[in-house]
């Protein structure tokens, strides 16, 4: 592989609700660094309103370089329920196909794992749910991988199955990261809680690292807006946490993964401090 690849992790862009100087500044020092690729998520959109999609089209399409996005529970119909259950992803897809859904660069290739459904039988929806379709997908991709190739998967959920209080986060997380860990997936790359972690979970089959990126939207839980610079060398993949408040990486990574996304706080509501853990769990979405 090339001595050193620069890739930009985003997630939650949320377009609708978009913060748009903080995705002037994404847009800024992607045309000023030229990464290998973006890799993008989940929740694109508010809502999945067509409007919001154009826009994410509009932008995504103006960085010039590689991108992947993957699909997030915001990114189906919110409003109608026939399109939600009849062509749930068409929004979505109409976006995606402009782009790339697999990838492979020098010494890395990047395999995404679909968490986000359109119903299950749980409330609320928004949670991540990994079925045996998907990971069959994902592991069959990954089979496929360039012998010598790095592999990381795109997901937008958290692949944690149980929170630390024993509330249900990802249905299937635990065999899907333990299959991963298996495969020796360098890394599972997340959004969906709107604040950077990287940890590592331990599995059945041995350490699976797993990198969360922040929220690009107004939607802010216990960080500012931020992003994820991943730089791969041969012989490691460090991240740092960019923002415009130049909080640092190690404080803005959280040390454990919260249960999911606050609601837009309220003026003059406290935030809670960086890289702390909400004390109880937050609202759903």
């Amino acid at each position: 592989m090339a001595d050193t690849l620069t890739l930009f992790h985003l997630s939650d862009i949320h377009f609708g609700l978009e913060d748009r100087v903080a995705l002037g500044a994404v847009s800024a020092a992607i045309t000023r660094q030229q990464p290998a690729a973006v890799l993008i998520t989940g929740d694109l959109t508010m809502r999945a309103r067509r409007h919001e999609f154009a826009a994410a089209r509009d932008w995504i399409g103006a960085l010039k370089v590689p991108v992947t996005v993957e699909v997030g529970n915001h990114d189906m119909p919110y409003f109608n329920l026939f399109e939600r259950f009849a062509d749930p992803y068409r929004r979505f897809l109409e976006v995606q196909r402009l782009l790339e859904k697999q990838l492979t660069l020098p010494g890395i290739s990047v395999v995404p794992l679909l968490t986000s459904v359109k119903a299950q039988w749980r409330w609320p929806w928004s949670e991540g749910r990994v079925s045996g379709r998907a990971l069959a997908e994902t592991l069959a991709a990954i089979d496929r991988v360039p012998k010598g190739s790095r592999v990381l998967v795109t997901a937008h959920h958290p692949l944690i199955e149980r929170g630390p209080r024993g509330q249900l986060l990802t249905i299937g997380g635990t065999a899907a990261m333990a299959e991963l860990a298996k495969r020796g997936v360098a890394a599972v790359l997340s959004g969906h809680v709107h604040d950077p972690f990287d940890l590592i979970a331990e599995t059945a089959n041995g350490p699976l690292r797993m990198i969360g990126a922040g929220t690009l939207s107004k939607r802010i839980r216990s960080t500012p807006a931020s992003y994820n610079e991943i730089t791969v060398t041969a012989d490691a993949i460090t991240v740092r946490v960019c923002n415009s408040a130049e909080v640092p990486t190690d404080q803005m990574q959280l040390d454990a993964v919260p249960k999911n996304a606050l609601p837009p706080r309220q003026p003059g509501e406290p935030v809670a401090p960086i890289g702390a853990v909400p004390a109880v769990d937050p609202p759903t979405h």
